[in-house]
């Protein structure tokens, strides 16, 4: 059995999956954090799967969720739905309920928050809301639990039941239930063809839906029929079509809700939140504000908290490698072995682990700022600045999200309603400084910028973005000219973080960058453990031989970097094996010079000046992503010259721009 969960974003939605499956699935307090459907077995229910669908609030093709949304339930065909409804906004959400009925599934409505609502006195009459909808309603709270086995017992029930929705006219009388029968007419043998109810695929045509129109196999005649009965409503109600179904499906939930719902005062939480939006979402306050707010996590992070627990990682690893290191000498393991294990795995694997408190510390606070509805704040005041480079504040959540990593990142832009703003979000979102930067931004700043962690890091992100914003204006201005669509998004009330899901988001990023130490890294270190050993003849050379492999390879690669200020063949190296993983760059830095993590900083004075580290960070900074990100655009573009072009592309920006930093360094220090 397949239940789909579906509902507006900020509902609720996937708090409620989470008790349902008892799934680890983030819970985000800003749209768009759920791009793709995901699927868990339910809690107690054997063979019963449960679907999280994107969040929308409505069914429109022009929206990748809403396709997303429909798609699956006309093609995968779920046994029944769940649409969960924020009972404190209750008139728009039942929108999509409407919607929803129209495809005539199963469905059970879960009335969400109830808990906020009759805690400022308002309620909801179920029983009446479930006569006059058609179907099945559950009050529940899926924070506290509430009401969740009662949900699941009766989906299961309505399910197995292949109990749908009573057929509800949303209009009794008028232009648009006239417009309506008569498309339901022409359509009804072709939508039973495709199967979807004839009403559902009647409102689809008359909105215009092409992918419906197009599956529907519409003859000419019956196209010129329903043109005419559509301009006709459009003449009578002097409504445009999409505004004329809006305004029937508005009218029925308001007489809806004035037979069974009272609304609740304004809450603690809305006038708490109206307070603090005088100051975060403020005309002249909102962007200094949100710099502050950054730069202190950025201070707490690298100078204060995170820092200092990644020197006594740091002491602790290197104690074990010390440890081994003489038991391997005492048992007389054969040095190249020995060496394979110490300056390899060790040195490389080791090296990255380090920084695993720095990323831990870092999205504690970034969960923190997310769960409060923070984020959701910021989308909303990047959307004037974001338009005059060509793109919305929607833009600004896949490019949020690429802050930690670049692949969910480039995934999220599916859940931007225009093909243009997809494409170019998509081109900027490598431009963001992701998670697996931040080893090299700590060691470098480490050795050239002591107790000055905090500002650099502030910089470098400023500096990223500022980078993604020029690009944008010059995309905006060629390549993807035009207007960005209109930006609409729901600010929530602030609301006090989740200790599960922070503690969720940190365990997550921490496991997902162990396995990368264990995997990419590990394989990384060893493959250059390898090159820097042997020379051409595969014969054995000492680890700083001129004659090794990797050597010889970075020495082809030096002349490209030397405008740059860092000739450094190991230099070189360790960005090329970047590529793999962004941590690698550190790991590769410590199997090529031989040192530990604690020595590496010194280790990087010799062969780097200030000057030149700048140049080096920068390039770091903006040059292409990892393998990962690099196929994860190549699927989302379906085009291999598109994103080899992308790659060069932004190699290219990152080399012009460190070269500029270069010069404009040597002018200054």
């Amino acid at each position: 059995m397949v239940i789909a969960l579906v509902g507006n974003q900020n509902s609720g939605k996937t708090t409620l999956f989470n008790q349902l499956t008892g799934s680890n699935q983030h819970v985000g307090n800003f749209p768009g954090i759920t791009v793709e459907h995901i699927v868990s077995d339910i809690r107690g229910y054997k063979n019963s799967k449960l679907v999280d669908l994107p969040g929308i609030y409505s069914i429109r093709s022009n929206s990748g969720e809403g396709m997303v949304t429909r798609n699956y339930i006309i093609d995968e065909k779920p046994d029944a739905i769940i649409n969960i409804v924020d009972a404190t906004n209750i008139e728009r959400n039942l929108y999509l309920t409407l919607q929803l009925i129209e495809l005539g599934k199963p469905m059970v409505l879960a009335l969400n928050m109830m808990d906020e609502l009759q805690g400022n006195h308002g309620s909801v009459d179920i029983n009446l809301l479930s006569e006059r909808l058609g179907i099945p309603v559950v009050p529940i709270s899926a924070a506290k639990n509430d009401g969740v086995d009662e949900l699941i017992q009766l989906v299961i029930e309505t399910a197995n039941k292949k109990q749908k929705p009573r057929r509800i006219d949303f209009c009794s009388a008028g232009p648009v239930h006239r417009c309506i029968h008569t498309v339901s007419h022409v359509v009804e043998d072709h939508a039973e063809n495709i199967g979807v109810p004839s009403r559902f695929a009647a409102t689809r045509v008359i909105e215009a839906d092409e992918d419906i129109i197009k599956a529907l196999r519409l003859s000419d005649n019956e196209l010129e029929l329903i043109e005419h009965a559509v301009v006709e409503m459009e003449t009578e109600s002097v409504l445009d079509r999409n505004a004329a179904l809006a305004d029937m499906r508005y009218r029925f939930i308001e007489a809806v809700c004035m037979e069974t719902v009272v609304k609740s005062s304004e809450s603690k939480e809305q006038q708490r939140s109206i307070n603090i939006d005088r100051v975060l979402t403020n005309k002249y306050l909102a962007i200094p504000t949100f710099i502050a707010i950054m730069g202190f996590v950025f201070w707490m992070t690298f100078d204060v908290i995170g820092q200092r627990l990644s020197d006594w990682l740091a002491m602790g690893i290197d104690w074990i490698t010390l440890s081994v290191d003489t038991a391997l000498t005492a048992y007389g393991l054969n040095p190249t072995v020995h060496s394979l294990v110490i300056d390899g795995v060790f040195a490389g694997v080791g090296s990255i682990l380090s920084f695993l408190p720095i990323i831990i510390v870092l999205f504690f606070f970034l969960a923190i700022l997310e769960d409060t509805g923070y984020m959701s704040r910021v989308a909303f005041v990047m959307d004037k600045l974001l338009r005059k480079i060509g793109l919305s504040g929607r833009s600004f959540v896949p490019m949020l999200i690429g802050f930690g990593c670049s692949v969910p990142a480039i995934m999220a832009t599916r859940t931007l309603p225009s093909e243009r703003d997809r494409k170019m979000t998509l081109l900027l979102i490598p431009f963001m400084s992701c998670s697996a930067k931040i080893p090299i931004y700590a060691v470098l700043t480490a050795a050239f910028f002591p107790n000055k962690g905090g500002i650099v890091m502030t910089l470098l992100y400023l500096g990223g973005i500022s980078v993604g914003i020029i690009a944008a204006k010059i995309l905006s201005k060629t390549v993807f000219s035009g207007n960005p669509v209109p930006f609409v998004m729901e600010l929530p009330n602030y609301r006090m973080p989740s200790a599960k899901s922070v503690l969720m988001l940190m365990w997550e990023k921490a496991w997902d960058f162990i396995q990368r130490a264990f995997t990419i890294i590990f394989v990384a270190t060893v493959i250059l453990w390898f090159l820097q050993h042997f020379d051409v003849k595969f014969n054995v050379v000492p680890s700083d031989s001129t004659t090794s492999i990797l050597s010889i390879l970075g020495m082809w690669m030096a002349p490209v970097f030397a405008p740059l200020g860092f000739a450094d063949w190991r230099l070189c190296t360790s960005l090329v094996t970047g590529l793999m993983s962004k941590e690698a760059v550190i790991s590769t830095l410590g199997v090529l010079m031989n040192v530990g993590t604690d020595a590496l900083s010194t280790a990087l004075q010799g062969i780097l000046t200030t000057r030149s580290a700048i140049s080096f960070l920068v390039f770091a900074l903006l040059y292409t992503p990892c393998v990962a990100a690099i196929s994860t655009i190549k699927k989302e573009l379906d085009s291999t010259v598109k994103t080899v072009g992308v790659v060069v592309g932004q190699c290219c920006v990152a080399w012009l721009t460190a070269y500029i930093v270069y010069v404009l360094a040597g002018m200054i220090i």
